[in-house]
Formats: structure tokens, sequence, C-alpha cells
């Protein structure tokens, strides 16, 4: 019994400092993701509404994979393979990539509408045989409505495909001088 908790204080003694740097090495990533959050945030605050969301969207994105960056090095750096669990992750990526591929798809042409903003809210468009006033456009879909009737366009149709836009008469009222 007594070689038994000998070599169980071993073992300890030789693991506890490798622990340790892998729990400093994480917790220094997750300090890093909470600053990289807050400092996207403050830039959010500063930007319009929709950059703002963008820019929200995009310190989530890069907070969660600095996270599970400092996972994989801190686990590497305790001495556990990690080798299969990144290889696992590239494929568990490129899977789930594939089977959200539409939905990847009109949310990074959502993000790139709503950056270049080809068209705005009441602007009047033709896209790909549908046509209508714009009332709405988020991640996902742009709503249209005519005589009534509301349409779902998915982003990535508007961004693949010619748009006709007649601009908001208010607006171009608005930018004429007065006579």
């Amino acid at each position: 019994m007594e070689e038994f908790f000998s070599t169980l204080l071993h073992e300890i003694a030789i693991l506890a400092p490798k622990i340790g740097m892998g729990l400093l090495i994480f917790a220094l990533f997750w300090l890093a993701s909470l600053l990289l959050r807050k400092f996207f945030e403050r830039l959010s605050r500063q930007a319009d509404f929709n950059t703002a969301f963008i820019l929200k969207l995009a310190g989530r994105t890069a907070s969660i994979a600095l996270l599970v960056f400092g996972a994989v090095t801190a686990l590497g750096t305790m001495g556990i393979n990690v080798s299969a669990l990144v290889a696992g992750l590239g494929l568990t990526g490129f899977a789930l990539g594939f089977a959200l591929k539409d939905i990847l798809s009109n949310l990074m042409a959502g993000v790139l509408i709503l950056l270049y903003r080809p068209f705005h809210i009441n602007d009047y468009i033709v896209v790909a045989g549908n046509e209508g006033v714009v009332t709405e456009i988020d991640l996902r879909y742009t709503t249209l409505e005519k005589e009534g009737q509301t349409f779902l366009v998915p982003n990535s149709v508007l961004f693949t495909n010619s748009i006709g836009v007649v601009e908001n008469k208010r607006r171009r009222m608005s930018e004429e001088p007065a006579a």
C-alpha cells in the first residue's frame, strides 16, 4: 500500500506542473477572448445598426475560435495528444459546412448585403422574378412587399442575381434642393 501511494505522489509531482501550465494557458486565452469580445462590442456601439450587428457577430465568432484554440493548446501543453482531436474538429467542421451550406451561403450573403448596401429599406427592387418594396433586411432573408403580399427572398439569391433598384421617392426628394 505504501508503494502505491509513493508511486501516486511521484506521478502527481510529474503531472502537476503540466496541468498547472495548461490551466494557465487556457486562462490567458479565456481572458484574451473576453477582451476581444469587449473590443468588438465597443466598436459596435459606435457603428450604425447594420454594421453593429456584423461587428457583434464577428466578435462572438472570434471569441469562440480563440477559446477553442486555447483549449487545444492547453491540452497539448498538459501532454495530451491532440492530433486526433484536431483532425476530428476538422472533419466535423467540414461535415457541418457541407450540411449547412445553404444557410451559410445566405448568412454570408446577408453580411455582405448589410456591408455594401446595394439597396435600402423602402427601395423598390426587382430580382429573380420577385419585385416589391424592401421592408426588412436580415442575415438570411430580405423581405419584399407588393400589393399586400410578402415575399422572403434568400440573400444568396440577391447576392448572385442582378438587382434592379428603384430608389425610395422620399429619400430622393429629401436629397433634391428646394426650389
